[in-house]
């Protein structure tokens, strides 16, 4: 039997897209894992970046109950195909992805990043790097043919774990920055159920802070580091009060998006993290989506700044072009938090290799060192930035083509003044990179798209306070939702 891996989409509720392959642990059964692994892998081979040689294909996964059982079926279909299976363990998607940049191999991550436990994903890394839109499109193009009589037997065994990319992931941190760069700093490592809990703990350690361990779970939490928990606000705070820590670190499920605290205990927001964490390293090019804090601009710290649509993709593609453009110091990020590199870094005679995929670790560390460097407390490197406050919403269960019909209704700036204009004034000027993205005269924005991922109408603001920020939030959200309602 044959079948498209389009048409696997649809028949099985998985869907593929930017995260990779995402859906609920039960619809991801082996035969869908193993069909999404072999058109990733079969792809690779038609581009010419793959050969049916016994080379190596690295695999790590989050914590989790699914993801040991995806991991294996992952394995067996790149077995099945001629391949070498790497058992790199449960560790962070950038450390699976630094051993396939290291190795030239696919990396392959199963994870489902922040959403629930009752779903997962799989992550494809190609041999040179992420998969980019171009290849996303190649791969659903894929027709794999498919052995059901493989299937329902005994579980394939898992390869004994390989921990040289472990060690390689702490060992880019631990060889390039000075062991004593952190001493005197206390810092906090908020563990939950993230995968690279133990490591960040060896990380932050070996480089000379006092650590504590908080908050280890057994049971996986879904922390989303663009939309924290209210629990997890609390927690940070108490926390803080209570031991007087410099930060407090965390991360997402698999680690590739960073929760930084300042000394109170406040988490800073994603985007605003990656401006201070680029200050650090000197970048001269940042690639960032239209929807992250324009405190980017108003700093006048960076040459080059280039806006992309929203997705890791496209940032990358942004990154390659700056590289090309002459940039020597090139790095992009989300409004997740999550830092890419794309250049060299040099620090303290050593150099920090380009990763050009999300990380967690370099964004966290680079604020800690710069606010040692500036010989200030985070809350003050804060405080030193363009004022610029952001929030965000969405309207759930609000089909793409919907969304589209909203967008069409803005045509020109008369019409978006008739339904705006009374709260926010003129428009300045309109960006339509990704969605519609208004500025208007007051420098405040009104940003609206169709998710690319789900069903749903994002809207996100921006103001000069937080208190306005929220408001124009609660505005936009009453003028969209009663639009949704005339639809």
């Amino acid at each position: 039997m044959k079948i498209k891996i389009n048409d696997l989409m649809q028949e099985s509720g998985v869907k593929f897209g930017t995260s990779g392959a995402r859906g609920l642990a039960t619809e991801m059964t082996d035969k869908v894992c193993h069909i999404y692994t072999k058109g990733f892998l079969q792809y690779l081979e038609e581009s010419g970046e793959l050969k049916k040689n016994g080379e190596s294909v690295a695999i790590a996964g989050d914590l989790r109950p699914s993801t040991e059982r995806i991991m294996a079926a992952v394995a067996k279909a790149a077995f099945d195909m001629g391949y070498t299976p790497i058992n790199c363990g449960y560790i962070p998607s950038p450390a699976v992805a630094l051993y396939g940049q290291d190795h030239s191999c696919p990396a392959i991550m199963v994870t489902g990043s922040h959403i629930p436990s009752d779903r997962n994903g799989i992550k494809f890394n190609k041999c040179s790097g992420e998969i980019l839109k171009y290849d996303e499109e190649q791969i659903r193009e894929q027709v794999v043919e498919v052995d059901d009589s493989i299937f329902g037997g005994d579980a394939f065994e898992l390869p004994e774990e390989n921990i040289d990319a472990r060690i390689n992931y702490v060992n880019r941190f631990l060889k390039t920055f000075p062991s004593d760069c952190l001493q005197g700093k206390k810092i906090g490592i908020y563990q939950h159920s993230a995968v690279g809990r133990d490591m960040l703990i060896e990380i932050f350690s070996g480089l000379g802070a006092a650590v504590t361990p908080l908050g280890f779970s057994n049971t996986f939490i879904p922390v989303d580091t663009e939309a924290i928990r209210p629990e997890d606000v609390k927690l940070a705070r108490e926390w803080s009060e209570e031991n007087g820590f410099d930060t407090i670190l965390s991360t997402d499920g698999d680690s590739d998006r960073p929760l930084i605290s300042d000394e109170n205990g406040e988490w800073l927001r994603g985007d605003v993290a990656c401006i201070l964490a680029a200050k650090y390293l000197g970048a001269d090019s940042a690639s960032t989506p239209v929807s992250c804090n324009t405190a980017l601009e108003k700093t006048g710290w960076f040459p080059d700044i280039r806006r992309t649509k929203i997705g890791s993709p496209f940032v990358v593609a942004s990154m390659i072009e700056a590289s090309f453009a002459g940039c020597k110091g090139v790095i992009g990020y989300e409004a997740n938090g999550g830092f890419l590199t794309n250049s060299d870094f040099p620090i303290a005679g050593e150099t920090l290799r380009a990763l050009p995929t999300r990380d967690a670790v370099l964004p966290t560390l680079a604020i800690i060192l710069l606010s040692i460097q500036q010989c200030k407390p985070i809350s003050a490197l804060l405080a030193d930035l363009p004022q610029r406050f952001t929030a965000s919403d969405r309207i759930q269960d609000f089909p793409t083509e919907e969304s589209v019909k909203i967008l069409k209704r803005f045509e020109d700036r008369s019409a978006i003044e008739e339904a705006f204009g009374n709260a926010f004034g003129k428009v300045e000027s309109i960006d339509r990179t990704d969605g519609l993205r208004v500025t208007f005269e007051s420098q405040e924005v009104l940003h609206m798209r169709p998710s690319g991922n789900a069903p749903e109408f994002r809207c996100y603001n921006e103001a000069g306070s937080e208190a306005r920020v929220q408001k124009m939030q609660r505005i936009s959200m009453e003028i969209l939702l009663r639009m949704k309602s005339d639809a």
